[in-house]
């Protein structure tokens, strides 16, 4: 994850504080700054945060926006209200993937949980972001905000599953041996006809799974072989 600052303006209340810097921790994201809280230090912050409590003591704060953002080589302000002249808009996927790419330090400023950002505040950033979200009711929390931007800029640079199993995949000879296994098959129980397209049908369909996994066809092909296993010969069952 490239060097990234989240900044609050104004917020207002200490609990949504620690609930944005649980959601940054939660997305590996450690950088934040605060400017003009109206309450800092504060226990609903701590509590809030739960473990997450080592990105609220290092937080910092400042008097004024540019004063958080100084160091920064881009600033990213999030409204959920469209403004005249306004920096360029970028929806929040665009707004993660064009921080990434840079590549360099850069901050995603919030608003007041009531007022939102000042024009002026807007105007010191050079993009200005909106998450897509209900016509009628487009008014997200401000902890709420933060995960969401928190969680596409962590999308941009790791999509792995840590908890996913991984499997063997399929080769194109491990695929060659089931059709070959299922035209033997379908040609036995007299299922296809001499002429039939069913070779190509059956290509076709298992050409729309993504990643066939080699212990799948292995399980096709014992069940194929079963099928084709006279009743006296044993039985042959796949757990």
């Amino acid at each position: 994850m490239p060097p990234i600052r989240i900044v609050l303006c104004r917020p207002s209340h200490p609990g949504n504080i620690g609930a944005a810097a649980r959601a940054m921790k939660a997305m590996g994201l450690a950088d934040l700054r605060l400017v003009q809280p109206e309450r800092f230090p504060a226990p609903e912050a701590q509590w809030m945060a739960t473990n997450a409590v080592d990105v609220l003591e290092a937080a910092r704060v400042h008097a004024t926006l540019r004063e958080a953002i100084a160091d920064c080589e881009a600033a990213f302000a999030l409204s959920a209200r469209a403004r005249e002249w306004s920096p360029q808009v970028l929806d929040v996927r665009s707004a993660a993937a064009r921080a990434v790419e840079m590549n360099a330090l850069v901050a995603f400023v919030f608003g007041n949980e009531t007022a939102g950002l000042t024009n002026e505040e807007v105007f010191a950033c050079q993009f200005l972001v909106h998450i897509p979200s209900n016509p009628q009711f487009s008014s997200l929390n401000l902890a709420q905000a933060v995960q969401v931007v928190a969680y596409e800029l962590r999308m941009c640079v790791d999509v792995a599953m840590p908890f996913a199993r991984v499997e063997k995949r399929a080769t194109v000879e491990d695929l060659e041996g089931l059709y070959a296994h299922l035209e033997e098959a379908a040609s036995a129980s007299g299922f296809m006809a001499p002429n039939s397209r069913l070779r190509e049908r059956w290509r076709r369909l298992f050409s729309r799974v993504p990643a066939l996994e080699r212990e799948e066809v292995n399980i096709l092909r014992g069940l194929l072989k079963a099928l084709m296993t006279p009743k006296h010969g044993g039985d042959e069952r796949q757990e």
